[in-house]
């Protein structure tokens, strides 16, 4: 008994196994279905769901009501929420069933998966066509649904309720719905016979059961791409009719009031797409209304920024600091290393010019040590400025070609931290020179506020060599230093051109027209008028007594501070005269003055061009031509010199007033020279001044070196040269700087110091010795002032031609070391050198003056006026008077004139601001008729020394034909050896007796001082062969002068 029991206990807890297995088993089909559901859900409505969750609900519960598996997971889950329509019917058919078969199998439920291949339709979804139905009717016409499923679950039914639900599926076209159903009904019905049993009808379900092919079956990409089932889909929306619902009592009232519903529910999904479009569209009409706001508040602000920031559009423009100018003192300058001493940091100023020998310790730029790794020049502004740019050169020399092709530029404030300046991407590197002569200007896109600057080069051409200017404005709050001279005077501090000065000249003539007067000296090469100015009393003519003074300026075109004095001096004596100042009215009154701003107007046209600064040291600096004008004169000093060695001087060669020698002005001459001598022929000039730049000095004649004479007279063992044997080193040396210097020195050589002193010590900063000259140590020795021909000689001078063609003394005047300042420098400069240009011309009346005429009263032109113990005469102008600058003390003047007698009186100068007046009266004298008569007879005088022959110690007019040739000569070469003599007895200072003239042809000779037979002079050499002849001059002797 137990037996049977075990077995069936076994049994029982088998089949118990197996039935978990497979509840088991069809719970996790479930679940997996439920999954794939979720997936494609989640693929059909992506992009509703990311739009709105309110149509993401609507559109879920749609596909869940076509979906397979959908009554499967809604009859083992529990609902959620609303249940869809096709829900409610499965749920209706299934309790349907159960009542009809009132089996008690558990599988019947699974029977309404044939309905799966609704999943086909879905495609004609987007055409909104299967609307007919109403969602809220759908329960009610599911009972003929449900019917199919009984049929297949139940085939032991009767006939007559399997053709009613064929007839009602066909009324109610759910045939075409479901076009899968009737396949599978026939399969299902040809097997199956009313013997057949359930279990069979599950084995022939279960090959195509959801849970095999799962993922395959319900896959809607697979289903929806078949061609067959979008025609089939699209015939219950042309086939839809409301009379099929007429065989349903229930829905005969209601079936037309079910598609308004359904229509309007889908245009609400439309509605709110259209609004999710439009609410996208306002946003991005909000945002590019947002965009174009800020583009026009960018553009606005752009627009302020950019009115703000006019001045800055263009690089700002500040002048130099004065590295050129020397206005930055020689410790602000600093640099990395140096290659020679002679190449130290303070060589780096621009225009720097190197010595003859650049290799000693004057060399022309600053340059860098090549072994070191790093190199910068460094200013100290020693204040906070705006540097807005810098100027490069490269080295001035001769055999050298070394410039800086690009730098960096770096800033600091405590010269620890240095920024280099930024371009915004990187740091900006200048391009410099691409020659050594040539400036390059290199201007920042803004100012930078700092106090050091420094300059690092990149790369080079030859040696690490450069010279620099530094560009930089002062801040409104800095305050003016002790040194920074504010302007009193209320004048126009700017550079003018030609035009420009033309009518600057004009305006003035305009406000003083009483006391000015425009003239033009001639013409340059290229046609343009060299401009003058006289400011006088009475201009235009030369009143008697009046001195005649000038200012000239400009003879180097680039040399452009003295033309802008110049004009600061016209515009500055008319001013203070109409405002009856009594110096300026003292000058207007008592000089002659004129003014000449331009003597070299081509050049400077060139020069102003380029700008200031921009010019390199020559350009502008020779005439169109390429003539230097200050060095393109005459050279009368070798005419002199040459006659002095001779002793023709002043017997043969006067020393005054030396005539220009023929051809001259046929040669290689310049225009403008030419009508400068011209001018300075027909106009009796007593001092003048010509301004000039690129040094600050004063230089007074000679300008030219005198060759050394012969020294072999002093060797020939004579007792002089035992004596300079027997000197010490100090005195040697004292004698010789004597030598050499007399060599150089005029015979006014105190006069011409005291002129050039004058200029210099009323110039404010002249004489300033601590920093040196502009390009080597001060040579002046505190002075300011040099003789030229020690300094830097030339040849043929306007200084040296003045002197000795015309009776006017000039200097020359370098005015500063920067040849074209920058304008904001001008009224600095004015305060500079406005008291020395006055001081200088009221130097005018220092000496004597006075009218040499006759005894009828009658003005004698050219009458020569000679100082004793200076061997420079003067002449007379045109109406009879003249002036002798000279320094105060006593002196024996004579005049003389041609056919009259020579007075002589002592005047006495002294320290009073005006000349002393001597005027000469002169007699006639019967030389002239004696003259007369032997040109008639064709005789001429002749004078004979004392010979044993002539006892009487007379002159004898002898024939010049019937003597004979060896007696001839002789008495010529006695003649000439007494003149020498008297002539160095003069020069040792010996006194020598005037005597008084008579009109016969007879005079008493001169006593003199006897002449030591010992002392060999240096024309011995002349007579030592007894045989030897002289040249016959062609000379005139004046028994009157001796």
């Amino acid at each position: 008994m137990q037996a049977p029991r075990i077995s069936l206990y076994a049994t029982l807890f088998a089949l118990c196994w197996i039935l978990t297995f497979v509840i088991n088993d069809e719970l996790v089909n479930a679940a997996k279905s439920k999954q794939k559901t979720r997936s494609i859900q989640m693929r059909q409505n992506s992009g509703v769901i990311s739009k709105r969750e309110d149509l993401q609900d609507g559109f879920s519960e749609d596909t869940q009501m076509d979906e397979p598996g959908a009554e499967e997971m809604a009859g083992k889950e529990k609902p959620k929420g609303k249940k869809t329509s096709e829900e409610i019917l499965a749920a209706k058919a299934k309790k349907a069933a159960e009542k009809e078969a009132k089996a008690k199998k558990p599988k019947p439920t699974k029977k309404p998966k044939p309905p799966k291949p609704t999943k086909k339709p879905k495609p004609p979804k987007p055409t909104k066509k299967p609307k007919p139905p109403k969602p809220t009717k759908k329960p009610k016409a599911s009972k003929p649904t449900t019917k199919p499923t009984t049929r297949e679950t139940k085939p032991t039914k009767k006939s007559t309720m399997e053709e009613e639900e064929e007839k009602l599926l066909l009324e109610l076209g759910w045939d075409t719905l479901f076009p899968t159903v009737p396949l599978k009904k026939t399969e299902t019905e040809k097997p199956i016979g009313p013997d057949h049993d359930v279990h069979s009808k599950k084995d022939t379900k279960t090959p195509p059961s959801p849970k095999e092919h799962d993922p395959d079956y319900w896959d809607a990409r697979h289903e929806v791409p078949e061609p067959d089932l979008i025609p089939k889909v699209k015939k219950p929306a042309t086939t839809d009719d409301p009379s099929i619902y007429l065989p349903i009592p229930e829905e005969t009232t209601t079936t037309p009031r079910t598609i308004a519903p359904w229509y309007e529910e889908y245009d609400y999904a439309d509605l709110a797409a259209k609004k999710l479009e439009e609410e996208l569209e306002k946003a991005r009409k909000a945002k590019e209304e947002k965009a174009e706001k800020l583009r026009k508040m960018w553009e606005e602000e752009e627009e302020e920024r950019r009115k703000q920031t006019v001045p800055y559009a263009e690089p700002k423009k500040c002048p130099p600091l004065g590295l050129e100018s020397h206005r930055v003192e020689d410790d602000q300058i600093l640099a990395s290393s140096m290659s020679h001493h002679g190449f130290s940091a303070l060589r780096g100023r621009l225009n720097m010019q190197n010595s003859a020998d650049e290799e000693d310790v004057y060399g022309g730029a600053w340059c860098a040590d090549t072994e070191e790794k790093e190199h910068w020049f460094q200013v100290n502004a020693r204040r906070e400025v705006e540097f807005t740019g810098v100027i490069t050169q490269g080295r001035n020399s001769e055999s050298h070609d070394d410039f800086v092709s690009s730098y960096f530029v770096a800033f600091s404030n405590d010269s620890r931290e240095w920024t280099v300046l930024h371009d915004g991407y990187a740091e900006w590197l200048f391009y410099g020179n691409v020659d050594k002569d040539t400036p390059v200007m290199t201007e920042f896109s803004y100012p930078v506020v700092a106090r050091y600057i420094r300059i690092l080069p990149q790369s080079w051409n030859g040696s690490l060599c450069m010279r620099i200017e530094v560009l930089g404005c002062p801040l409104p709050t800095n305050y003016p230093t002790e040194n920074d001279v504010p302007p009193t005077d209320d004048l126009d501090y700017r550079h003018h051109n030609y035009k420009e000065m033309r009518q600057m000249m004009k305006v003035i003539n305009e406000e003083c027209p009483n006391i000015t007067r425009i003239y033009n000296i001639g013409k340059s090469s290229q046609g343009l008028k060299m401009y003058a100015m006289e400011i006088s009393d009475n201009p235009g003519e030369h009143e008697t007594g009046e001195p005649e003074f000038r200012y000239s300026a400009g003879l180097h075109g680039n040399e452009v501070l003295g033309r802008e004095l110049l004009l600061l001096l016209m515009q500055f004596l008319c001013k203070e005269y109409n405002d009856d100042n009594p110096r300026v009215r003292r000058l207007v009154e008592g000089v002659r003055i004129h003014l000449v701003p331009s003597l070299n107007p081509d050049a400077y046209e060139l020069a102003f061009e380029m700008g200031s600064e921009m010019g390199n040291w020559a350009l502008g600096h020779w005439t169109e031509e390429g003539y230097d004008i200050f060095q393109n004169f005459p050279d009368l000093n070798s005419v002199l010199w040459g006659a002095e060695d001779r002793g023709w001087v002043p017997r043969i060669v006067p020393n005054h007033h030396i005539p220009i020698p023929e051809n001259f002005l046929n040669g290689s001459v310049a225009v403008e020279t030419k009508a400068i001598i011209s001018w300075m022929e027909r106009t009796p000039f007593v001092l003048g001044a010509n301004l000039q730049g690129g040094e600050k000095i004063v230089t007074y004649p000679f300008d030219m070196q005198r060759p050394p004479r012969d020294t072999g007279a002093v060797s020939r063992g004579s007792q002089s040269g035992f004596e300079y044997h027997h000197m010490n080193e100090e005195t040697w040396a004292r004698i010789q700087r004597q030598n050499e210097g007399a060599l150089r020195e005029t015979a006014d050589e105190n006069l011409f110091r005291w002129l050039a002193m004058t200029y210099a010590h009323s110039h404010l900063t002249m004489t300033e010795n601590h920093r040196g000259s502009c390009h080597t140590d001060d040579i002046t020795g505190g002075q300011g002032i040099i003789n030229r021909a020690s300094w830097k000689p030339v040849v043929g001078s306007m200084n040296d031609f003045s002197y000795l063609h015309t009776n006017c003394f000039e200097i020359s005047i370098f005015l500063g070391c920067d040849k074209f300042p920058h304008e904001s420098e001008l009224a600095s400069e004015w305060e500079n050198n406005r008291e020395a240009l006055l001081a200088f011309i009221e130097q005018v009346h220092r000496g004597i003056k006075g009218v040499v005429r006759d005894v009828e009263g009658n003005l004698l032109a050219n009458a020569t006026v000679s100082v004793e113990g200076i061997k420079h005469d003067v002449k007379t102008a045109v109406t009879g008077d003249y002036w002798r600058l000279l320094n105060p003390g006593e002196y024996r003047v004579t005049a003389r004139a041609d056919g009259y007698s020579s007075q002589t009186r002592l005047c006495i100068v002294g320290y009073d601001a005006n000349a002393t007046p001597c005027s000469f009266t002169l007699t006639k004298s019967n030389w002239a008729r004696i003259r007369q008569i032997m040109a008639q007879s064709g005789k001429r005088p002749r004078l004979v020394t004392n010979t044993p022959g002539n006892t009487n110690n007379r002159i004898s007019v002898e024939s010049t034909g019937a003597a004979a040739a060896p007696q001839n000569e002789r008495l010529r070469r006695l003649r000439q050896m007494r003149m020498r003599k008297l002539r160095m007895e003069r020069m040792k200072g010996s006194t020598t007796t005037t005597p008084t003239m008579t009109p016969t042809t007879t005079t008493p000779p001169p006593t003199t001082t006897a002449v030591p037979t010992t002392e060999s002079s240096w024309f011995d050499l002349w007579f030592e062969l007894d045989n030897a002849t002289t040249q016959d001059y062609n000379f005139e002797y004046r028994i009157d002068e001796d």
